[in-house]
C-alpha cells in the first residue's frame, strides 16, 4: 500500500447503492479491488438526494421511500496507480459516471499511540529530545 504525499489523482465514481456486481454492491467490489490493487484508500459515500442519467431524483426523505441513493466511492493514490487501475473500473461500472481529478494531500502527523501505561513522576511532555523526525525520547 502506498502513502501519497504532495500532487495525487482523486478518482470518484457516482453509482446507485442498489447497484450490483455478482450478488453484491458495487460499492463493495470496487472498494475490495481497489485493495486489493494497493491503493492507498477508498471511501464510501452515500448520499441523502441526487439524480443521474435517468434523470429520475432519488431521496431519503420519508415520503419518497427511495432505496436506490446515490453513493460516491473516492480513491485518492498516485495518478499512475489510479490510472492503472481504470481498466477495472471498465468491467464493473456500466451504468454511473467516474471523474478524475487533480488533488494535493497534505498529510498532518499521526496521533500519539496511547500504551496504557501510566506516566513516569515528574515527567510533563516536554520532556526528552526529539529525533529527526520529531518524535521524543524519554
Amino acid at each position: 500500500m502506498t502513502r501519497p504525499t504532495g500532487n495525487a489523482l482523486r478518482l470518484t465514481v457516482f453509482i446507485g447503492e442498489n447497484d450490483t456486481w455478482h450478488h453484491k454492491p458495487l460499492y463493495a467490489e470496487i472498494v475490495h479491488r481497489a485493495h486489493t490493487a494497493g491503493l492507498a484508500g477508498a471511501s464510501v459515500f452515500r448520499g441523502i438526494e441526487g439524480f443521474g442519467a435517468s434523470s429520475r431524483v432519488h431521496t431519503s426523505r420519508l415520503l419518497s421511500l427511495s432505496e436506490d441513493l446515490p453513493v460516491a466511492i473516492v480513491i485518492v493514490d498516485t495518478e499512475e496507480r489510479v490510472r492503472a487501475f481504470l481498466p477495472q473500473l471498465d468491467e464493473l461500472v456500466t451504468g454511473g459516471l467516474v471523474t478524475l481529478d487533480d488533488c494535493e494531500v497534505v498529510l498532518s502527523p499521526s496521533p500519539p499511540r496511547s500504551t496504557g501505561a501510566t506516566p513516569v513522576a515528574g515527567r510533563t511532555d516536554d520532556s526528552g529530545e526529539s529525533d529527526a523526525k520529531g518524535k521524543r525520547s524519554l
